[in-house]
């Protein structure tokens, strides 16, 4: 019989009034990809932060190697080489990569004055940079990487500690799909090598190709575990809700009637030799798909202003329209629900309150005074609107889940008059039951006659959602679908530069080419 190499027994935590942890018991084998899934909220973060030696647990024991702790410290966890892939980064933008990699652990040379040795700081993270097939060099400074780069730069980072346990918190909610590829093929060869990995993601798929078990919580217990055959999407999701998920999309209640949103020979600095004409019908949800770099959020960022357009124009209910700045954009009802919401929708160490009213704040001001008392009560409205899990409209966004959050900056655009709304990977790290209010959401602002253009990387979702679907490849939209030529692979050949194929309308069969994150 094969001994594990942790065992959780017995886990549980208590904060005040809050159960966060119910007598929770799961064990990791040497060599074996463990999911471990739930909704937000489930208490997947807190069992980590337990194994992490950040919480102490309340009752329960953790067995390592065989014996047995009933908390551990930080330090004993990193002895014991168990290392993180945290969601949230944790860089130094003012650092190199081979910095970052190593940070507190640098080589140094020289005698009383010790000096870090860069060479050969550079020469051990080039190897775990090539290893998940990085397009960066140890000396990039962080704050020139994008989002999906530094993600690598923190996998490269729990690498380089030899770890025999890495925990993996959303690891690939950035990435590209070459990327996402490149993390798999990582986490397979890990496991031939005997290291340990516990894979945590609401990517359900990532978790049937590279996990040999998987372990759900739903409120701070484990309701089941699924190994091999029986680790199917639709099982899962049973497991994490409860319930059989029949469908999370939700029709369409009205037609679409007449021009919204229209852009024509639109050019972005993105790809400033390419033209995009596009137009979304009031009441309408276009999706927007494409692989990534294909132009999608460039597209975005120039509607809403964020990015100045080099050519071409834009049309609201027929109108042309400036929206050289968001404040233009905003004026006009044109908001944007940005991809990375903590870092562009949301400042996060301030109350719900104060997220809803930002954009329009002047509405709750007079002699540059804010009127607390209609702020509150607008939010409030929003907050119980939107169904947002909080204790009040005074809880700060940085305590709040990520569907929560996300809720949040819709309540920011609900509570003015949106023409328009742009939602760009609108469920991204957001678990399947929030992903299902999302789309209520979504289709409620379409019904009330709002145009709305959605980017989306889950082909699962553009589909289930769109009306219509456009493609853009390479700067340029290469196509739009129509309900009845739904299907992967009509997208897919889109995407790629090619045109769909009549015969493969709603064809169901696989493809090798994957669908990008």
């Amino acid at each position: 019989m094969i001994k594990p190499l942790i065992e959780l027994i017995g886990i549980t935590k208590v904060y005040p009034g809050v159960t966060a942890l119910n007598d929770v018991s799961l064990q990791v084998n040497a060599g074996e990809v463990l999911g471990l899934i739930g909704e937000n909220g489930a208490g997947k973060s807190t069992l980590m932060k337990i194994l992490g030696g950040v919480v102490a647990p309340t009752h329960g024991t953790i067995r390592l190697d065989g014996l047995d702790h009933g908390s551990l410290t930080i330090a004993l966890a990193k002895h014991a080489r168990i290392a993180f892939v945290h969601q949230e980064l944790n860089l130094f933008e003012n650092l190199n990569v081979a910095a970052n990699v190593f940070i507190g652990r640098e080589p140094v040379t020289g005698g009383f004055l010790k000096l870090i040795d860069s060479t050969v700081l550079h020469r051990r993270v080039a190897p775990l940079l090539k290893r998940l097939g990085a397009d960066f060099l140890p000396d990039a400074l962080v704050a020139d990487l994008s989002l999906a780069q530094r993600q690598l730069v923190e996998i490269a980072k729990a690498l380089s500690i030899d770890a025999r346990v890495i925990i993996m918190d959303e690891p690939t909610s950035s990435l590209t799909l070459s990327e996402t590829n490149n993390l798999l093929a990582v986490i397979e060869d890990l496991k031939v090598q005997g290291v340990s990995v516990i894979y945590i993601s609401h990517r359900l798929g990532e978790i049937m190709d590279c996990a040999s078990r998987v372990v759900c919580l739903r409120d701070g217990r484990v309701v089941g575990e699924l190994s091999g055959a029986q680790m199917t999407h639709g099982a899962m999701i049973r497991l994490m809700i409860g319930r059989d998920l029949k469908s999370v999309y939700v029709p369409p209640a009205t037609s679409h009637c007449g021009a919204g949103l229209e852009i024509i020979g639109l050019v972005t600095r993105a790809f400033p030799d390419r033209e995009v004409t596009l137009s979304v019908r009031r009441g309408e949800i276009l999706g927007l798909a494409g692989l990534v770099g294909s132009g999608r959020t460039s597209l975005a960022r120039t509607v809403f202003g964020v990015d100045t357009a080099l050519g071409g124009e834009i049309r609201l209910n027929g109108k042309q329209v400036s929206t050289t700045s968001p404040r233009e954009a905003i004026d006009q009802g044109i908001y944007l629900v940005p991809e990375d919401r903590k870092r562009s929708g949301l400042v996060l160490n301030m109350p719900i309150a104060q997220n809803v009213t930002l954009a329009n704040l002047p509405r709750f001001a007079r002699l540059m005074l804010v009127n607390r008392a209609s702020e509150a009560r607008v939010s409030e409205i929003q907050r119980t609107r939107l169904r947002i899990k909080a204790p009040s409209h005074h809880t700060e966004v940085v305590t709040l889940s990520g569907g929560n959050q996300q809720k949040v900056v819709l309540a920011k655009w609900l509570s003015m008059t949106p023409l328009v709304v742009i939602f760009d990977e609108p469920t991204r790290g957001i678990d399947v039951g929030a992903k299902s209010e999302i789309y209520e959401l979504i289709r409620e602002l379409a019904d009330s006659g709002v145009s709305i253009l959605m980017i989306s990387s889950d082909m699962e979702e553009v589909i289930g959602v769109a009306d219509r679907i456009a493609v853009m490849h390479e700067g340029r939209i290469s196509g739009v679908l129509d309900r009845d030529q739904f299907s992967e692979y009509n997208v897919l050949q889109l995407a790629v530069g090619h045109a769909p194929d009549e015969a493969m309308v709603n064809d169901p069969r696989p493809t090798e080419l994957s669908w990008g994150a």
